[in-house]
């Protein structure tokens, strides 16, 4: 078993057919096929072996593709990158893994030669069209170096919510699996369907759903190295995409795009949202707006990533992630581990074949999080009667206030539905009184005027008395990770709004 075989397979199946595009660029799978092939050649004359780390800065651009499959078929592993690290940062990135090599984008190359330094890793400069003369000179190694299904063929680096990042070792056989069941079962995709590639490769959601699953059926994907809600419905028009997937601020920045009415995009056949919990109201808008249907899945790095989905043959319900998928288990336990009774908030644990090998050389980390082949995921959730599971928050992100729980998603969902409100967050701010005061961080839409008082009084006609949020402040925007999820732990309180 070794993943890139999805790349081969497609490749003598479909190989003139456009793997990806990228504006007026478009490279077909014989073309990956073939670029990959000198990649995994080009590793092999450096000396390394399988089983050798490699990183992988690039952007959404083709190059990506041709040296993710390129580092596979050798039988190494991929260290998917960030292009936007700083020198600090990619030096950890390196260094944690031993990377051997790694390939950088020209236009980030300051920062991979400063993280490289003191790792003792090479860098390798991808430039248009030098690049290409660099394959060019290399023999093609078209074999693909066999690997055990437990062999890790990616390492995916979580965001470092709780200290410094750690790498979730995903095999072969993790991955494979994932690609099947998300591409056939879940996406229904075909090789006539064009994928919009706006999420980053270099995360788990755009390589598994995006990449490797138009890559296993052989479709269309059309690039975007960085989201832009005008960018992506004018690829939807130009290209007839029928298939997007984004998280959920990249629906709600389409949805309230000024000029979104202009643009043709009924071509859209499914949407699908992850990453982070959809606003009801986002999700019911777009469906309207875009006249298309939007499932909702979940799943984090350590589940490669898809763990369960609103499935597209099966009822579907609003705020739910739906069931899990094809070979998962799901349960929400208590802090002992015993299972809660239905409808009861518990953490959810998740056991299957897309479960991670374990974290890199961290084996402490890895016992805290897997028991008796249960990983458990530091979601808070509850299970209905049909099955279907409801994320109510991160464990983390509870907010305790006068011995009270408020799970900040319930309140987001409220706020989500003001008429004059484009994005919320809502946080713990810390209080002399009740221990963590309920606070929230509010992007309004253009043109709309909102008080705190209006805010405060919208969300006490919905919630109980305890958990309308008494700290209120209004922002430009929220600060977002390279998904485009918003990341509560860099919101800063105002002073006065602590104070207040």
């Amino acid at each position: 078993m070794n993943l890139a075989s999805i790349l081969t397979n497609t490749a003598e199946k479909h190989g003139e057919r456009t793997a990806l595009k990228l504006d007026d660029t478009e490279v077909t799978y014989e073309q990956l096929n073939e670029g990959s092939a000198r990649v995994a050649g080009l590793l092999k004359a450096k000396g390394f072996e399988p089983g050798d780390r490699i990183g992988i800065m690039l952007p959404n651009v083709p190059y990506f593709a041709i040296a993710y499959y390129g580092v596979l078929r050798a039988g190494m592993t991929v260290v998917p990158m960030n292009v936007l690290l700083k020198g600090r940062e990619v030096s950890f990135y390196l260094e944690d893994p031993e990377a051997r090599l790694c390939f950088a984008w020209h236009d980030f190359m300051e920062a991979a030669q400063e993280g490289a330094e003191s790792s003792g890793c090479e860098v390798v400069a991808v430039k248009p069209g030098e690049f290409e003369q660099l394959l060019g000179e290399q023999d093609p190694e078209h074999d693909l170096v066999d690997r055990d299904d437990s062999d890790t063929a990616v390492i995916l680096y979580t965001s470092g919510t709780t200290g410094k990042p750690k790498g979730a070792e995903l095999t072969h056989a993790n991955l494979h699996k994932n690609v099947e069941v998300a591409a056939e079962t879940l996406a229904e995709l075909t090789p006539d369907d064009m994928l919009l590639g706006a999420l980053p490769l270099f995360h788990s959601f755009g390589q598994t759903c995006g990449l490797n699953c138009s890559t296993y059926i052989g479709s269309t994907m059309s690039l975007i190295p960085r989201f832009d809600p005008a960018k992506a419905l004018e690829i939807i028009q130009r290209d007839k995409v029928t298939v997007f997937q984004g998280v959920p601020t990249m629906f709600g920045a389409m949805l309230n795009h000024e000029g979104r009415e202009e643009y043709d995009v009924s071509s859209l056949r499914l949407c699908m949202s992850g990453g982070s919990a959809m606003p009801g109201e986002v999700q019911r808008g777009f469906e309207e707006a875009f006249g298309c249907i939007v499932l909702e899945g979940y799943g984090l790095s350590e589940t490669s990533p898809v763990a369960s989905f609103n499935h597209p043959d099966k009822e579907r319900k609003v705020g739910s992630i739906g069931t899990p998928i094809e070979g998962v288990e799901f349960k929400a336990v208590d802090e002992d581990g015993k299972v809660v009774d239905q409808g009861e908030v518990g953490e959810i644990a998740i056991k299957g074949h897309n479960v991670m090998k374990g974290y890199w050389n961290r084996e402490d980390a890895t016992e805290e999080v897997m028991k008796d082949g249960w990983f458990l995921t530091g979601d808070m959730g509850k299970v209905d009667e049909d099955g279907y599971y409801f994320i109510v928050d991160r464990k983390k992100e509870l907010i305790i206030r006068g011995g009270y729980n408020v799970y900040p998603r319930e309140v987001e969902e409220v706020l989500y539905e003001h008429p004059s409100i484009q994005e919320a967050a809502v946080i713990a701010v810390p209080d002399d009184k009740m221990g963590e005061e309920v606070g929230a961080a509010i992007v309004l839409k253009q043109g709309e005027d909102v008080s705190e008082d209006d805010v405060k009084s919208y969300v006490k006609e919905q919630v109980a008395n305890y958990k309308y949020p008494r700290k209120i402040w209004f922002v430009d925007e929220l600060p977002k990770g390279p998904t485009g999820k918003i990341l509560k732990k860099e919101i800063e309180v105002p002073e006065a709004v602590q104070t207040a």
